[in-house]
């Protein structure tokens, strides 16, 4: 049956014949949803929510040659797992306070590490990780980072959210959708997810599926920022919220 039904329709889209034409599937889109990413640009206009005065892209030592830079803001992003920014800012900042590059991190034992970074979640799980992958970045890429989401994700301590968080920042790559849980619980309150999604990894897969690639770098950023601010993860701000009439998961009083 399926051999047949490829003579008569798919034979034309193969690769390399007709006029080059890719078969055309019909691509799902969530209802209202550029209404509702408009909404969330508005209510992000000012910018002040604390990723955006303290997330990873403030973290670093933008005066630092680009390699120090990279790795300061890989470290940012190992740290910054389920961890509040203003706690990563204030650990990065004393960090950089004893020259945070490769180097002198390799020559830190890991008590002072572990003093430095505290009180950020998992300190100790981090100072293990952070010795781990600096010494795998001095070793196998001269002190510089990855720049691929496939080699950063096989670095300790390293996950997917960070990975593409780090080509977009460090290396202004854009790869794939950065999702961390905000991301991950507005998407399924949206319903920009086509069904619900249980892992951060399953909600980007289904985002990047339909969302257009000239959206991807920015949907991290207005999605942290909205999630801190309005959509929170207990008792949203759902009065305050522009998508009130719009959103399948909002309260309406």
């Amino acid at each position: 049956r399926r051999s047949r039904r490829r003579k008569s329709v798919a034979i034309a889209y193969e690769a390399g014949q007709g006029d080059g034409a890719e078969p055309r599937r019909p691509r799902w889109e969530p209802r209202d949803w550029r209404e509702q990413l408009e909404r969330i640009r508005e209510m992000r206009r000012s910018r002040d929510a604390p990723v955006d005065e303290m997330g990873v892209q403030k973290c670093y030592d933008s005066s630092a040659p680009p390699q120090v830079m990279r790795y300061q803001v890989l470290l940012a992003l190992m740290l910054s797992s389920q961890t509040k920014d203003q706690v990563t800012s204030a650990a990065m900042l004393r960090l950089r306070q004893r020259g945070l590059t490769v180097d002198t991190v390799l020559q830190m034992d890991d008590e002072t590490l572990g003093q430095i970074i505290y009180p950020v979640g998992f300190w100790r799980n981090k100072v293990k990780y952070i010795k781990q992958t600096t010494a795998i970045l001095k070793q196998k890429y001269g002190g510089d980072i990855p720049s691929t989401v496939e080699e950063l994700v096989q670095l300790p301590g390293v996950g997917p959210k960070m990975a593409h968080l780090a080509m977009h920042i460090a290396w202004d790559s854009v790869a794939g959708i950065a999702v961390d849980t905000h991301v991950h619980r507005i998407s399924n309150r949206l319903k920009w997810v086509k069904k619900e999604t249980k892992h951060p990894e399953e909600t980007r897969v289904a985002l990047e599926d339909w969302l257009p690639r000239d959206l991807w770098k920015e949907i991290n950023w207005l999605l942290v920022g909205f999630g801190q601010q309005t959509c929170l993860p207990v008792n949203p701000r759902c009065s305050q919220c522009l998508n009130q009439d719009i959103c399948p998961a909002a309260k309406r009083l």
